[in-house]
């Protein structure tokens, strides 16, 4: 075995000490719990070249060492396989998502899961606005003069505006203005929809130019101006649980970017969903989160992500299962999304 190679098992070893035992790990400790090959003078002797070479560190208060963000990105970089989930973690997911029924239930019960699962922070993006097109537009006439929108995407996202039309609506008018809207709107992205209303007005018959010119302004704040993207966060209480040493200082600082949410929307700017996205520690450019990780993927389906959704704990976490737990979680939103 190379030195280099050695040198990774040692760290791998390091790694997977500290994160199950929150203890600094020693030579000693080393040679007695893995099976490196190597005398315990040799495992010294890497431990100082890891050290010297950023990978490692020595708590002031102890013998041992830790590993730094360094020695965490390099672990993880170097992972093998990100280890498949088990037969009944599987089941687990597909019991509690199954019975979910809208969208909005479908993202609170992730979350629960996802931090039942890893026991950090869960978040999940609802599906991004900018990537959704119009599924279906319905117009229900609420009273004489009174109409209600409501814009399903292909995303599950429902909006809805009433309408004020200031003169009494003719009922049979408004089928023929839902077959309009449909047959103009149904399928169309919403960056491009708000582009279409215009040419609506031209188009439409006469005799409903003015229900579309009345209903033409909520249509435009209903695909133009949707609810902005939104996050739901569970598992809060798993940062009380870490240990003083997880996060020097306070966890507040992160509690309070969490909740500001505009922090985790911009991390989820840039998930994909092929690839599970760490992040560790000096990596996230917000100061409240230098010393967390964050491990994110995109759900939706293989060609398009819907959003994002993922986990923050501290740098000391168990990375391979927790991004198994976050790829296998994703894996299953995009599927029931897709079938919805």
């Amino acid at each position: 075995m190379a030195h280099d190679e050695r040198r990774l098992e040692v760290l791998r070893a390091i790694v997977q000490d500290y994160v199950s035992t929150n203890d600094p790990v020693g030579s000693k400790a080393l040679s007695e719990r893995h099976d490196l090959g190597v005398s315990p003078a040799t495992i010294r002797n890497d431990m100082a070249v890891l050290e010297e070479q950023g990978y490692i560190t020595q708590p002031h208060t102890s013998a041992g060492r830790v590993p730094t963000d360094k020695g965490y990105r390099l672990f993880v970089d170097r992972l093998s396989a990100v280890k498949p989930l088990s037969v009944a973690e599987r089941r687990a997911i597909e019991r509690f998502l199954d019975g979910a029924v809208d969208l909005h239930d479908v993202l609170g019960r992730t979350v629960r899961l996802l931090a039942q699962l890893t026991r950090q922070v869960a978040v999940v993006q609802y599906p991004t606005l900018s990537r959704s097109a119009v599924r279906h537009l319905e117009v229900v006439q609420v009273s004489t003069a009174r109409l209600m929108l409501v814009l399903i995407t292909d995303t599950g996202r429902v909006e809805q505006r009433v309408v004020d039309c200031h003169t009494e609506v003719d009922p049979d008018a408004v089928p023929e203005l839902r077959t309009l809207l449909n047959s103009a709107f149904s399928g169309v992205k919403l960056t491009e929809a708000g582009g279409k209303v215009p040419d609506l007005l031209e188009t439409a018959p006469t005799h409903l130019r003015g229900l579309v010119a009345a209903v033409s302004s909520a249509l435009l704040e209903t695909l133009v101006e949707p609810s902005e993207d939104r996050l739901v966060i569970g598992g809060t209480a798993n940062l009380a649980r870490g240990s003083a040493l997880d996060f020097p200082g306070t966890v507040r600082p992160l509690l309070e970017a969490l909740e500001e949410q505009v922090v985790v929307l911009r991390l989820m700017g840039e998930v994909d969903p092929s690839t599970v996205l760490v992040r560790i520690g000096e990596e996230n450019a917000h100061e409240a989160l230098t010393s967390a990780s964050f491990v994110s993927v995109g759900y939706g389906s293989s060609e398009r992500a819907l959003g994002g959704l993922g986990i923050v704990g501290p740098t000391r976490m168990d990375y391979p299962g927790n991004m198994a737990a976050v790829r296998a979680v994703a894996r299953y939103v995009g599927q029931l999304l897709a079938e919805s």
